[in-house]
């Protein structure tokens, strides 16, 4: 006869758990994280969650460690609430930033499926809105030099950089009337006649760093480096993995950076760029 693998009583034969005991473990973790997000966001009491968690996981039939796994997983279903409308107060980020310190979370175990570093994101953009910004990132040994005036909000590694150009080619045929001169032989009057194409493409130039700053943005590569500073930029193009850019002169064309998540980095320069 087996036995349940949560209560360990005997589950009947080829049988390796209750169904009852099941969803009572399904619903106490359930519980355990609804209560440790809330917890994360101010709505209860974070001197009692370990207590709450032990206890809700004794009746659930969950092993005692996995109370701390509890409590990250609570600490990212608030982020995800907190983010729901796309912004974080600097309420909310206190709140999480105090239970991240209380439980002495790494920012390793919180980030394991980025929801750390939305929060981070989602709080630089706040600062980028309210025209207040600090640095949150740092890269040793970037190769930027950035002004006394400005201050980084951001470094995008491992960035593909584009940019369109306008190829030209001509293309034509031969024009006349070919003449019969003997079995086999022709004469052509007319001459080759053509007319130049153009046609744009988007080609890959180099792939690097990206800063963002208050003042500019900075790309370093292989090959290209530049910094543009965005009272020189007339438009930003979203992308869903990136950013496209058109500068201030007459014969400018755009320029594409292609980054993982484009949703944040839009809405960073673009607050960046109004401040």
């Amino acid at each position: 006869m087996g036995q349940c693998i949560y209560c360990g009583k005997g589950a009947g034969f080829l049988r390796k758990q209750h169904q009852e005991c099941k969803q009572k473990h399904n619903q106490a973790w359930d519980e355990m994280v609804a209560l440790a997000s809330d917890t994360a966001l101010g709505q209860g009491d974070v001197g009692a969650l370990e207590s709450q968690l032990t206890e809700t996981a004794r009746e659930g039939y969950i092993p005692a460690p996995r109370t701390r796994e509890a409590m990250i997983a609570g600490w990212r279903a608030a982020i995800e609430n907190a983010l729901d409308d796309h912004l974080l107060s600097a309420e909310e980020e206190d709140r999480l930033t105090a239970y991240v310190h209380q439980f002495n979370l790494s920012q390793k175990e919180l980030d394991s499926e980025g929801a750390f570093t939305r929060m981070i994101q989602a709080a630089v953009i706040r600062d980028a809105q309210n025209g207040v910004m600090t640095t949150r990132v740092s890269l040793q040994g970037h190769p930027f030099n950035f002004q006394k005036s400005e201050t980084l909000a951001w470094i995008f590694q491992n960035v593909e950089y584009y940019e369109q150009k306008v190829r030209r080619e001509r293309q034509g045929n031969y024009g006349g009337i070919s003449f019969r001169v003997a079995k086999g032989v022709y004469y052509r009057t007319g001459g080759f006649r053509s007319r130049p194409l153009e046609h744009t493409v988007t080609e890959h130039v180099d792939s690097g760093l990206l800063g963002v700053t208050t003042k500019h943005i900075y790309f370093s590569g292989s090959n290209k480096k530049f910094r543009i500073p965005y009272s020189r930029i007339v438009a930003f193009d979203p992308y869903s993995d990136g950013i496209g850019i058109t500068r201030d002169t007459a014969s400018a064309m755009p320029q594409t950076f292609k980054i993982e998540d484009g949703w944040f980095i839009y809405n960073l320069v673009t607050a960046l760029a109004q401040s």
